[in-house]
């Protein structure tokens, strides 16, 4: 119960922030602008798809591009939302006074950590009602948009998790901001070093971009979520033995 009770408090605190509202405020602009541009594309190409044979229609053509945008913008932004969890914390003298209290280590980071998922969830829910809205005109294709933003919140959720992991490091937010995003940019590009041809290799399987492309196609594979899944919990208990560890020495 207390872990809810710090994820509603570190909610909070993020719409206190004006940088979290101006966060929110540009990803919602430069996707409503992604939108409408994917949307007159289809409105003009329309014409020539109907003279083909199981053309793509305009799940494939506006939904879907516009999910693989959102992923591209918030690796960008994500950094600056989790950079502030445990830096700001450990900078503003507090976190010894977070530690005095009944809860584990295990318990502060899940609350951390579920407190920014649900701050990306509501940035990922504003963005859902731009596909949704298309509804009153349009046939979607439901069963692509549902795993198409299963992938976008799981990715999500790993980028919330490597964040908060990078800012255990430090007591300065800004670093942890770069650091969050070089790991994430190395772990999106990881299969695109990979000189193989083998697309089960290593370097393919580490990086998240490749189990998010079958999501952006409308395929659920359960080797794909148990990578999140793990993927997330490696870093939440490095993130758990990193605090552990800071609070012995104190």
């Amino acid at each position: 119960m207390m872990v809810f009770t710090l994820a509603g408090r570190e909610l909070r605190s993020l719409f206190l922030s004006p940088l979290a509202w101006a966060i929110l405020a540009a990803v919602q602009a430069m996707m409503a602008y992604f939108f409408l541009w994917y949307l007159q594309e289809f409105t003009e190409l329309q014409p020539q798809l109907m003279l083909i044979e199981n053309a793509p229609g305009i799940t494939q053509w506006v939904v879907m591009p516009l999910l693989a945008t959102a992923a591209i913008v918030l690796l960008v932004v994500g950094p600056l939302l989790t950079m502030r969890l445990i830096s700001e914390e450990r900078r503003g003298q507090t976190l010894s006074l977070l530690m005095s209290a009944p809860l584990s280590m295990s318990e502060i980071i899940l609350g951390k950590y579920l407190g920014i998922l649900g701050f990306f969830l509501i940035m990922v829910a504003m963005i859902v009602l731009m596909p949704l809205s298309l509804l009153f005109g349009a046939d979607l294709d439901l069963g692509m948009l549902a795993a198409g933003l299963l992938g976008l919140i799981m990715l999500l959720a790993s980028f919330a998790a490597v964040g908060l992991f990078m800012s255990t490091l430090t007591n300065q937010p800004a670093v942890a901001a770069v650091s969050t995003f070089g790991v994430l940019l190395m772990l999106w590009i990881a299969n695109l070093a990979n000189t193989s041809t083998d697309k089960d290799s290593l370097l393919s399987y580490l990086s998240i971009l490749h189990h998010y492309q079958p999501m952006m196609k409308g395929v659920i594979n359960s080797g794909d979520i148990a990578y999140y899944a793990l993927f997330i919990a490696t870093f939440l208990a490095l993130s758990v033995r990193r605090l552990d560890a800071q609070r012995l020495q104190s």
